[in-house]
């Protein structure tokens, strides 16, 4: 009875636009309150505390600071420079420039909304240039930026792992695969569109011109190398790796590029800090909400309750999926995996699924979570910078969905994708 008034009372503050960090907190302080006295008020803080303080969490902020960096300096131009080089001469060669930048900056940044914010900016009013429609431009953009939810270093596959107390090193392995498939579709489907509705060339293809954009850009390129070589070459941790990121930004805008100077550093640090806050605060709030749903066994019974209606993995994985579509509607991907992935583990490793597949699984459910209203915070953004309608932007955009979805099924059915090059690494 106590947890479904906790729930209903979260339901509830969220509707009145009570930001979910905050609304977790006092669900939690409430609920310990009333089930163990006011004695028990002081462990509170230091289950707040505890719960923000892991040290794979500290390559949240420093992947974000490393983002907000680069989005400071020329970094993302350069990068979308060199991918115009490569594709432009396709037709809407400007679409597919855009998902080719995207899984540049995802390898840098971790982040959907940080490269929908930096890249489309850029991208955006050039495709508006040369006669895309306003929700064409402001939907790829948008389906191109969820890239980063799936491909490492993904800021949603470190809070997956500290939750589920799985590697991080291994979901960003199982993110390499999908997120190129997930790519190479999109651009089929851009391919089609753009050919559907004449969509220009760019301008014809000069090897000279490729020579010259990846001169521009090979100081930038080299910053995923050092984070993803790193990592999976066992030289760094992920938390490390991340922290080789932010020195190398800094490294490469201020010595190389010669664009950063304190103004734009403290710009870039005030970023960083205000996207990190929003995060830990959700973390801290949710180990609070965790602890007292471990205590009263909640985890446990859900298992139980499904369980008893059946053990079949695909059938699991099927209502799973649902739920996480679902959810992924009404919240942040960072808030749905920090309040409900402790919860549904007992049930994964109850029926057999392999905790890194299904990883990637709720990844990219709130990947897809993000294109669709009311919440669909990474087209909203896009949306903004095109001042594009919503409404009308997700109906071009349902076929970007469609692909995304086709991904999530594939992966979901066929594991093996995800998990080949992590059986390869580790050898299981």
């Amino acid at each position: 009875m106590a947890i479904t008034l906790m729930l209903l009372g979260l339901l509830a503050l969220i509707l009145i636009n009570v930001p979910i960090g905050v609304a977790l907190a006092i669900v939690g302080a409430t609920g310990t309150y009333l089930s163990y006295g006011a004695s028990s008020l002081p462990n509170v803080a230091l289950t707040m505390y505890d719960g923000a303080t892991s040290f794979p969490l500290l390559a949240i902020p420093l992947f974000v600071l490393a983002g907000a960096i680069m989005n400071a300096s020329s970094i993302a131009r350069r990068l979308i420079d060199l991918a115009s080089a490569m594709v432009g001469f396709i037709r809407g060669g400007l679409a597919l420039v855009t998902i080719g930048s995207s899984i540049f900056f995802a390898e840098i940044s971790g982040s959907a909304v940080a490269g929908v914010a930096a890249l489309g900016s850029v991208l955006i009013p050039a495709m508006r240039k040369k006669g895309y429609s306003r929700e064409f431009s402001a939907a790829i953009s948008s389906s191109a930026a969820s890239l980063a939810i799936i491909l490492p270093p993904s800021i949603p596959m470190i809070l997956y792992a500290v939750m589920a107390q799985e590697s991080v090193v291994k979901m960003f392995i199982a993110g390499v695969f999908p997120g190129l498939l997930g790519a190479l579709g999109l651009a089929f489907m851009a391919y089609f569109l753009a050919r559907r509705n004449n969509y220009p060339v760019e301008e014809r293809f000069r090897v000279s011109r490729l020579v010259e954009a990846f001169k521009n850009a090979f100081w930038a390129l080299t910053i995923p190398v050092i984070i993803l070589g790193g990592i999976f070459g066992g030289f760094v941790t992920a938390t490390e790796g991340a922290g080789l990121a932010v020195v190398a930004a800094l490294l490469i805008s201020g010595l190389i590029y010669r664009e950063l100077n304190l103004r734009v550093l403290y710009k870039a640090c005030l970023e960083g800090g205000i996207q990190t806050a929003v995060v830990m605060l959700l973390v801290a709030s949710s180990a609070l909400v965790g602890d007292y749903f471990t205590e009263a066994q909640l985890p446990q019974q859900l298992a139980a309750g499904i369980e008893s209606i059946t053990t079949n993995t695909y059938a699991v994985l099927a209502l799973l999926n649902v739920f996480f579509l679902i959810l992924g509607m009404f919240l942040h991907s960072a808030a749905a995996i920090i309040l409900v992935v402790p919860i549904v583990m007992p049930l994964i490793h109850a029926v057999g699924i392999d905790p890194v597949h299904f990883g990637l699984i709720v990844t990219l459910n709130l990947a897809i979570g993000q294109q669709t209203p009311p919440v669909a915070s990474v087209l909203i953004t896009s949306c903004s910078i095109a001042k594009a309608d919503v409404w009308r932007t997700s109906r071009v955009n349902l076929w970007f969905i469609g692909v995304l979805f086709a991904l999530l099924m594939i992966n979901t059915y066929v594991p093996s994708i995800a998990l080949a090059l992590v059986h390869l690494v580790y050898g299981y």
